[in-house]
């Protein structure tokens, strides 16, 4: 897809400053609806903390999944677009998973989810990945992590189906794969928090409710030992591989808390962010 003029940063900085929005500490166990309550009420029970804070460009940092909970490679995508939901599953999948166990050095992948963002203009930066018209999620602002202790050992079981393969496993990760599917992202980019620099009392366990199910996430609340890293102009030849959960609890990355941010230089004709995430269980053997 060719790049418009006005879709590229004259200069990448080192860093800049944005506002991301996290968890304000309260005393009731957080949750959130994601979809429209018939009775009108209110959508969470808790109120956000948005902080302005530095992130810095990764590109030329040499990030480690492992290490810091993330890592950009550089993988074209044989998909021509990605309109059609079976073609995802059929062509994309494959390739996914392909690339998660070149990342990680595991045995087995199995790709199990996927959702495709596009941020409009009646869905909101800093919306939580609200459902605008045609019912089509936007970009996620919260700092969160899509599994928590609990539901990333729930996640493996429901993927697998099969209560004696788990038994035998000694180490399984859950991978978000994250690309831009509509050329530079410069609208609503992903921040990735450095997994090392978050610990345990940031993380607080938050009930998602949607019409037939709960989830259970981690939010995030701030801290300033955190540190937030964005690769600029993220394109659709490249795709970000962060850590979601890891069963290894210690000497790895386990959790990446992210969040999309409002980029401070953006010009306000850029092009609004589309992307794709995939989520995929790689077992160690």
């Amino acid at each position: 897809m060719q790049t418009r003029p006005q879709d590229r940063l004259e200069k990448r900085p080192d860093s800049l400053v944005a506002e991301l929005c996290f968890l304000k500490p309260g005393t009731q166990r957080p949750h959130s609806y994601l979809y429209e309550k018939l009775d009108g009420g209110p959508s969470q029970n808790w109120d956000p903390d948005r902080r302005t804070v530095q992130i810095t460009e990764a590109r030329q940092l040499g990030t480690s999944i492992e290490r810091e909970g993330f890592e950009l490679r550089h993988v074209p995508t044989n998909m021509p677009d990605f309109e059609d939901e079976s073609q995802i599953a059929s062509r994309y999948y494959p390739e996914v998973s392909e690339l998660a166990l070149k990342i990680t050095g595991a045995s087995k992948a199995y790709v199990f989810d996927h959702l495709v963002r596009r941020h409009r203009d009646d869905v909101p930066t800093l919306s939580f990945g609200r459902r605008g018209k045609g019912n089509q999620p936007g970009p996620a602002a919260e700092t969160h992590n899509d599994y928590t202790e609990e539901s990333g050992q729930r996640r493996m079981n429901l993927v697998l189906k099969d209560s004696s393969k788990t038994l035998s496993i000694k180490r399984y990760a859950i991978l978000n794969i994250w690309r831009s599917i509509a050329g530079p992202v410069r609208d609503a980019p992903l921040a990735v928090a450095d997994a090392r620099t978050v610990v345990a009392r940031d993380l607080v366990r938050t009930e998602l409710y949607y019409p037939k199910r709960v989830g259970e996430i981690y939010l995030l609340q701030h801290s300033p030992q955190q540190t937030w890293y964005y690769f600029s102009e993220m394109d659709c030849h490249e795709a970000l591989i962060f850590k979601q959960y890891d069963s290894l609890a210690a000497g790895v990355a386990r959790f990446t808390p992210h969040a999309a941010f409002a980029h401070p230089l953006a010009p306000p004709d850029a092009r609004k962010r589309e992307s794709i995430e995939v989520r995929c269980l790689v077992i160690y053997e």
